[in-house]
């Protein structure tokens, strides 16, 4: 035991890049032994020699390193998460090129950016373009960009109080709190041995059991796999183009119940920053998607079920209830930045009698899931720090001298959290005119330029099939179009606290 832990130890001291890049090399045969199954053997062959290749390339590389730890710092891992969604697509890129070798490599790597990122945007509207082990590649890529961020936000982001932990850390962002200190490059790799050993079991065993659940609920085996894994990375990647209906109502109250996971980091794991707040049922973040998921459809179904009486001569209750479902399932899924769309959200809108405005969902998306979770967006609890300063600053109007009664957790909120939140918004603000205008600059109209923007930074790729009046295919931009929307992806993976903390010399230094 005392061995096999030296060799977990000896592993984890080479630089986090390394080991992804490992790790996807391996996950390269999952789709060749795939592929050989199905008897694609020219995809087969592109997946199994790159993954070969890759995991020759990681053991000579490790061995180059034996004994020597990384120096790179407090910023290292940051460095190396950032250089996990901008180069670790080009390796990842190889085989799917090969594999199709009907498009550009540039495409192959946007495709990849987009799946680990876990925009799930893509290149390819029609999926018979691409067979069946590439469309298992794409949801690979995006499961395993979810890990990533499970991961990360434990072992990179809190330390550094980014991510969304800066609301309520006594820190500034990019530095730790006064009595926290440094911590030594071995305490680290220990730390991130035990949130590795404690979150992957979660993260694979809830994979396999949404899956099982998908599949005898009527899915394809393929099919049921793909959407599990999207759902639990909030990637919205389908092999079949969204949800086909197979397995009905159940497979999407199914998935519902795991897109939870993506609300709060308290759904499975206790080390975010909102752990002290009582448990699940008074996280903050947790009743605040909640109450977004109920009340957004309920407004929804109130104006539907009005129009529907100045339209429609009947209606029953089942259509009723199918507009309501459609609604709240597709609220929940872009709320979470996954982009799945229910199959009564069609009904719904046909029996209203209304068009319902993509203005919604792209709201949805910029308000995002909770912190440290796979959702992208401005999340979930910079929502509440806002409001709860808000609401303190309308009790000073009515009683300027009044002293809040609030914990010194909720005081932080009020204050400081709710400052660097506001920071938050102007900086998210400024990305988003500034993709805007590039991608308007670059040929596209105003309102697909907006919609594309709102998509790279909330990391939710099918908002662009939904969020504006026409579909927008990427495959028609120019490269520098394209060069933006990676930009913009990476950015909104990222955020932009994280980026200029990697940009600011005064960090590395200290």
């Amino acid at each position: 035991m005392k061995q096999k832990l030296g060799f977990i130890e000896q592993l984890f001291r080479l630089p986090l890049f390394l080991l992804v890049f490992g790790l996807a090399s391996i996950m390269m045969l999952i789709p060749a032994g795939y592929a050989g199954v199905v008897r694609e053997l020219v995809t087969g062959r592109a997946f199994l020699y790159s993954g070969l290749l890759g995991v020759i390339i990681f053991v000579l590389i490790a061995m180059a390193h034996h004994g020597r730890m990384p120096g790179h710092g407090a910023l290292g891992p940051l460095m190396s998460l950032f250089s996990t969604f901008v180069f670790l697509p080009l390796i990842l890129a190889i085989p799917f090129y090969e594999a199709l070798q009907t498009t550009s490599f540039f495409n192959s790597y946007m495709e990849m950016v987009s799946s680990i990122t876990t925009t799930g945007a893509t290149l390819f509207d029609d999926p018979e373009r691409l067979n069946r082990p590439l469309h298992l590649w794409r949801a690979l890529v995006g499961w395993l960009g979810g890990l990533i961020m499970w991961v990360a936000a434990s072992s990179i982001l809190a330390p550094l109080n980014l991510g969304g932990f800066e609301i309520t850390a006594r820190a500034e962002p990019g530095r730790r709190a006064l009595g926290q200190g440094q911590v030594g490059q071995s305490e680290g790799r220990l730390k991130l041995i035990k949130i590795v050993a404690t979150l992957f079991p979660i993260y694979f065993g809830l994979t396999w059991l949404l899956w099982a659940l998908l599949w005898v609920s009527g899915d394809e085996s393929l099919v049921a796999l793909c959407h599990a894994m999207s759902i639990l990375a909030t990637s919205g990647i389908s092999p079949v183009g969204g949800l086909t209906g197979e397995s009905g109502f159940t497979g999407e109250m199914l998935m519902v119940l795991f897109m939870l996971f993506a609300l709060s980091r308290l759904t499975f794991s206790s080390d975010t920053v909102t752990s002290e707040s009582g448990g699940i049922s008074h996280d903050p973040e947790f009743r605040i998607g909640i109450a977004l998921v109920v009340a957004v459809p309920t407004v929804l179904f109130l104006r539907h079920w009005l129009a529907s009486y100045d339209v429609a001569a009947e209606t029953t209750m089942m259509d009723a209830g199918h507009a309501f479902w459609g609604a709240l399932f597709t609220v929940m899924s872009f709320l979470t930045t996954t982009g799945f769309a229910s199959n009564s959200w069609g009904d719904a809108q046909q029996w209203s009698g209304l068009a319902t405005s993509g203005l919604i969902l792209m709201g949805l998306c910029l308000i995002g899931g909770g912190v440290a979770t796979t959702a992208g967006g401005v999340k979930l609890l910079r929502v509440f720090a806002l409001y709860r300063n808000g609401r303190r600053e309308m009790e000073r109007l009515v009683h300027p001298s009044s002293v809040s009664n609030a914990d010194p957790m909720a005081r932080r909120l009020q204050k400081n959290g709710a400052f660097i939140a506001w920071i938050f918004f102007m900086l998210f603000a400024l990305s988003l005119a500034a993709v805007t205008i590039l991608l308007a600059a670059s040929g596209a109209t105003f309102e697909e330029s907006v919609v594309m923007a709102i998509a790279s930074l909330s990391t939710t790729g099918p908002l662009l099939e939904m969020g504006g009046d026409t579909p927008i295919r990427l495959i028609e931009l120019n490269s520098f179009a394209k060069s933006v929307f990676v930009g913009a992806m990476v950015l909104g993976r990222l955020e932009t606290l994280a980026i200029i903390a990697l940009l600011t010399p005064d960090l590395w230094r200290g």
